[in-house]
């Protein structure tokens, strides 16, 4: 135990609860549903980048991807570089279109009211069945983050990780409950610098301080670590890892919060260069904490290569600051999963089927914060059983699982103007129930049939996206009104908004491209009328 570890530890916790306490205070007084689900698409790009990065870098990508890496070899490394791909492809072909798409579509504040919106669907199925996969996923999810938290007090402090679980979900559901979306956007924007620190600085120092004549070397412990090309296995499902980015509902949320378009870009640049920075260290940490750490069975059981290396480097003060790095992962995450499902849960479900959209803004903030309440208790009951995995898989099951159930339909609904509602149902289910039965049947060691070893997520994400095509292919066309939104959604921009018949003028246009925009900006305002007129009979 180190009392100026403990201390760091205790002003960085308050300074999160002070977030939430001021977002509370001010979402008093201006935003409602929205704001607190959404931050009132008042994002900038610093905030949003670094919030998207680090929502998304759990403590597996301090605790365990280093592991990994400094057990098994450079056979890990095709993790981080399917993950930077992926962040990369999201940034630039998802981001640009979820965020105007969204905002067509109702001004959409969650993904699954997203694609409901879409489609000008009357039916729930969508929104109950996203949902399910939201708090299913999110649950697992959030015991990875809470896990991570108890392995390092328990090392760090000498308290039982049960109770330390316990602590930091009191945190992590304090400024969570109180702030909603702008508190975790804030709270992960200032991790997310912490987090960047913390990876810098430690294997930089620990790789200065190496001795040729001590350190371990790696072939030592195994004798292919250096190979990168271990299996095809290993290749194939490490790439598919960048597969879970263009389904992941707490990062690609902050797309559709992010204030313009023209912030959007700085995001992506930002984003892109922070994420590809932390995978790659994530790496290096592992490779240099085995020749500087020698290998230790019990660094590689409990995840702690970066925790053990951060204190024998830094004894005191900065090991405390540094190791904030590893709270700062976790609580990160496991805010926004959260969020994410109370969001869901109240929007997509409460509201519409609960209450038949008679809920104030007032009442949904309350059950929303209900659900991270819930949430949080059930993914302590897993954390706590010491049977429920490593950090690392349960990363990998939940990340597989949204990955494969949602990324094909985002995909399809922002560039197929094809697609309808039934392809999207098609392609969410059987990427769902694909994915689960694979692990089960095909991708752990105790598989029920033979274990593959490959990553759930591919299997998962190739059923959902062929799904979701064939049943879209033999059902019928979205009718004018959804394809008229579509075609708005890809024309939208800020300073234009949707088509509107005054927008069209007769120069450099034919007669044909007219009547084709007019007839577009007739579908939307009569949807658009049509919206307006449910909500008046509803009041």
């Amino acid at each position: 135990m180190d009392i100026l570890e403990i201390g760091v530890f205790v002003v960085y916790l308050l300074f999160m609860l002070g977030i939430g306490v001021f977002f509370f205070i001010k979402s008093k007084n201006s935003g409602g549903e929205k704001s607190y689900f959404l931050g009132g698409r008042q994002m900038g790009p610093w905030v949003s980048a670094l919030s998207a990065g680090a929502s998304d870098m759990s403590a597996w990508v301090l605790m365990g991807l280093p592991t990994s890496v400094y057990a098994l070899g450079l056979g890990q490394v095709w993790i981080p570089v399917g993950l930077a791909l992926g962040y990369a492809l999201s940034w630039v072909f998802e981001a640009p279109r979820l965020r105007r798409f969204s905002i067509v579509a109702n001004d959409s504040i969650t993904i699954p009211q997203y694609l409901t919106n879409r489609f000008l669907a009357k039916s729930k199925v969508l929104q109950i069945l996203c949902a399910v996969v939201f708090l299913v996923a999110y649950t697992v999810y959030s015991a990875s983050s809470l896990k991570a938290c108890g392995t390092l007090f328990s090392t760090v402090i000498g308290i039982d990780a049960t109770l330390a679980m316990w602590i930091a979900a009191i945190i992590i559901v304090g400024y969570t409950f109180l702030g909603g979306f702008s508190a975790v956007c804030w709270t992960d924007f200032f991790q997310g610098m912490l987090i960047f620190a913390g990876m810098l600085i430690a294997p930089v120092f620990a790789m200065g301080m190496l001795d040729p004549a001590t350190m371990t070397d790696p072939t030592s412990v195994n004798p292919d670590y250096w190979n990168v090309f271990t299996s095809w296995q290993d290749i194939v499902s490490g790439l598919a890892w960048g597969l879970g980015y263009f389904g992941m509902p707490h990062i690609i949320i902050r797309f559709m919060s992010i204030r313009s378009q023209k912030d959007l870009k700085k995001s992506r640049i930002i984003g892109i260069i922070w994420t590809s920075f932390v995978v790659f260290f994530a790496a290096a940490i592992g490779v240099i904490g085995l020749m500087y750490l020698g290998f230790d069975k019990n660094i590689n059981d409990n995840s702690l290569v970066f925790i053990t290396m951060v204190r024998k480097i830094f004894p005191g003060l900065m090991s405390g600051v540094l190791l904030s790095a590893v709270l700062a992962a976790s609580m990160s995450t496991a805010d926004s999963q959260l969020l994410s499902a109370s969001s869901s849960f109240a929007s997509d479900v409460y509201k519409p089927v609960f209450r038949k959209n008679k809920a104030s803004d007032k009442e949904m903030q309350w059950v929303g914060r209900f659900v991270v309440l819930g949430v949080a208790a059930v993914a302590l009951i897993i954390a706590s059983n010491p049977s429920s995995g490593s950090i690392m898989d349960l990363v990998s099951n939940a990340w597989a699982l949204f990955g494969a159930s949602i990324g094909p339909s985002i995909i399809l609904s922002l560039y197929w103007k094809r697609f309808n509602f039934k392809g999207a149902v098609a392609g969410i289910a059987c990427g769902a129930v694909t994915d689960i039965a694979w692990l089960i049947l095909f991708n752990t060691d105790k598989a029920l049939v033979y274990n593959t070893q490959v990553y759930e997520l591919l299997p998962g994400f190739v059923v959902g996206m062929i799904a979701a095509v064939v049943v879209t292919l033999i059902t019928k066309e979205p009718d004018a009104a959804v394809e008229a939104l579509f075609d708005s959604a890809v024309a939208y921009t800020d300073e234009t908004g949707y088509a509107k018949k005054t927008d069209i003028s007769d120069d450099d246009i034919s007669e044909e491209e007219k009547e084709k925009l007019i007839a577009q900006a007739d579908a939307v305002e009569e949807m658009l009328l049509v919206e307006e007129l449910k909500k008046a009979v509803k009041k």
